[in-house]
C-alpha cells in the first residue's frame, strides 16, 4: 500500500478532544486487515536496519503495533505503561504535560544492559511521552537507536525533540496541523 492509501484509512475527527484539534483516529486503519498488515510490514521494514533487541511499545495504541512488529522481528515487546498499571517492582519517570505531570513505568529488570530498544507508538505529536520513554529506557540501560510511529504531526515538533536526543525518527504517514 502507498502512503496515500494508508492515510486514506485514517479518520480525522475535528474538535476532539477539544475545539481546534484534528484528532487522527487510527482505529479505522486497524480494522482494515489489509491496511493494518501493510502498516505493520512497513514498520518492520523501517525497524530492521536498527538491529534492535526489544520493542518498547507505549500505552495504549502503541501496544497494537509494537506487539506485531516485535513478533515479526523475533524480539520481545516491552509495555511502557502509565503509573499504577504494572504489578511488582518497577522503575519509572515523571514528565511534564501541558497541564500537570504524568508518569511512565516499566518492570524493574525488563531491560538488560546493552539492549537496543526500538521505541514504537501510533502517533508522535508534541513528543513529551516519547521523550520520557527514551529517557526511561536509557536510565534502565538500553540504547534507543530509533523511534517509529504510524503518524507524525510535524507541526507539533515531537519528532524533532527526539532527533535532538540522537534518536532516528521515522513514520508511515505525516499529517499537517494538530
Amino acid at each position: 500500500m502507498t502512503r496515500a492509501e494508508l492515510q486514506a484509512l485514517v479518520r480525522t475527527i475535528p474538535d476532539f478532544p477539544k475545539p481546534g484539534i484534528l484528532f487522527r483516529d487510527i482505529t479505522t486503519l486497524l480494522i482494515d486487515g489489509r491496511g493494518f498488515a501493510a502498516a505493520v510490514d512497513a514498520l518492520v521494514m523501517r525497524a530492521r536496519p536498527h538491529e534492535v533487541t526489544l520493542v518498547a511499545a507505549i500505552e495504549a495504541r502503541g501496544f497494537l503495533f509494537g506487539a506485531a512488529v516485535a513478533r515479526a522481528l523475533g524480539v520481545g515487546v516491552l509495555p511502557v505503561r502509565k503509573a499504577g498499571k504494572l504489578p511488582g517492582p518497577r522503575v519509572g519517570i515523571d514528565y511534564a504535560l501541558e497541564y500537570g505531570t504524568d508518569r511512565l513505568e516499566i518492570h524493574e529488570g525488563a531491560v538488560r544492559p546493552g539492549d537496543r530498544a526500538l521505541l514504537l507508538d501510533d502517533l508522535i505529536a508534541t513528543g513529551g511521552t516519547a521523550l520520557a520513554t527514551t529517557r526511561l529506557l536509557r536510565e534502565a540501560g538500553a540504547e534507543v537507536p530509533a523511534a517509529l510511529f504510524a503518524i507524525d504531526l510535524p507541526d507539533l515538533g515531537g519528532a524533532d525533540l527526539l532527533r535532538a536526543e540522537g534518536v532516528a525518527v521515522d513514520s508511515l504517514m505525516v499529517f499537517p496541523g494538530h
